[in-house]
């Protein structure tokens, strides 16, 4: 018979064998979300780089989103994505609609359907469609883009044209009126008279009512069309717009070994500090090409890690003291996190934002064994 001692220590160790259960338990658990968290900054990274790609080169962009499961390969989708356009440049998006491949047409119809104009005027439907891209500046991808929004314009509101190409002839009219009122580069202002002038006998169905026409005409003198193109432009030109990850971190200096609080922006594979959040221009840049990150302990400072070269110098860059931007001469970077929360997000941002070239490595051996040839 079991003594009440021995029942309370096969319990106890019961009670060890769960703990340990439990702290393996917990320990997968902590290990699954940091892999989790890893692999949505890698997706969000990747993301970012394809609509940026599509910035640069719309129909290599939608390749390349389509190729990393982003959108499929079909027009619905596209169009989808298109309109939603996070991060997307509206002048990207109006090049890719204006073109005359199929896919491309198909997707137009689609993007245009994305719109409602239900109990819209004409000059309001033009002015929310105008808004979600940047119209091309060629005439026949306007007049592509003109013609599917009339179509779409006229399943939303029956009666208001008697046709869609009475439709269309008025929207294409509108866009013109809308550069020639409020264009500073044009003198010659054209008015109400002569706005009429140009529909009389321009529609099959017979002259649109003189009152619609001169609604149209001073609803566009009074207030014009808000096409996105400084916006865009501003966007395309500021470097550091929609950083990957951004935040204060500590530095320590070149030849002097002292701890410096620096504006780090992390973007394109490249790590940008600043003296203040507010600067334009980064007083170093460090590209994340083959380099390795490691979390390390320093006397001085907590919550620090270390970017390294492999044995080689990094082939970053620093602002001189007469503004000039020279080579730097660091093999290493050590920088210190507010916690150690940041450290590691930090720590996984930047991993996954490394690009790897082979050259380097193939370097660094060769030298390795030169040195000992010798």
């Amino acid at each position: 018979m079991q003594t009440s001692e021995t029942v309370r220590d096969e319990l106890l160790d019961h009670i060890k064998e769960l703990q340990n259960e439990i702290t393996e338990i917990v320990a997968e658990i902590d290990d699954f979300e940091r892999l989790v968290k890893s692999r949505k900054i890698q997706r969000d990274n990747e993301l970012y780089s394809a609509s940026r790609k599509f910035n640069m080169n719309p129909e290599k962009g939608i390749q390349l989103l389509i190729e990393k499961k982003f959108v499929e390969k079909e027009p619905k989708h596209i169009a989808t994505f298109l309109f939603q356009g996070a991060g997307l440049s509206k002048t990207a998006i109006g090049e890719y609609l204006g073109q005359r491949d199929p896919l491309n047409i198909q997707v137009l119809h689609e993007f245009v359907e994305c719109h409602s104009f239900t109990n819209l005027n004409l000059v309001e439907a033009l002015r929310k469609f105008l808004a979600s891209f940047r119209l091309p500046g060629e005439a026949q991808k306007i007049d592509r883009i003109m013609e599917i929004f009339s179509l779409r314009y006229c399943q939303c509101n029956t009666g208001i044209f008697q046709s869609t190409d009475s439709c269309y002839i008025v929207s294409f009219s509108l866009i013109i009126l809308n550069t020639s009122l409020h264009n500073p580069s044009i003198k010659e202002r054209p008015d109400l008279q002569q706005f009429l002038s140009i529909h009389r006998g321009a529609h099959t169905s017979g002259d649109l009512p003189t009152e619609l026409l001169t609604e149209m005409y001073e609803n566009v003198k009074k207030e014009p069309f808000q096409i996105p193109e400084e916006e865009d432009a501003w966007e395309l030109a500021h470097a550091f717009h929609k950083p990957q990850r951004e935040g204060w971190l500590l530095k320590t200096g070149g030849r002097v070994k002292t701890w410096k609080k620096r504006w780090f922006i992390l973007k394109d594979n490249c790590l940008y500090y600043f003296e203040c959040f507010t600067d334009k221009e980064p007083l170093g840049i460090i590209p994340l090409e083959n380099l390795s990150i490691e979390i390390v302990e320093d006397p001085k400072k907590p919550h620090c890690f270390d970017l390294h070269g492999r044995g080689q110098t990094i082939k970053a860059c620093k602002s001189h003291g007469d503004g000039r931007m020279v080579q730097g001469k660091h093999q290493s970077y050590r920088l210190s996190a507010p916690s150690e929360e940041e450290r590691d997000i930090w720590v996984e941002s930047l991993r996954s934002s490394i690009s790897w070239d082979p050259f380097y490595d193939t370097v660094s051996v060769w030298k390795k064994i030169n040195a000992i040839k010798k």
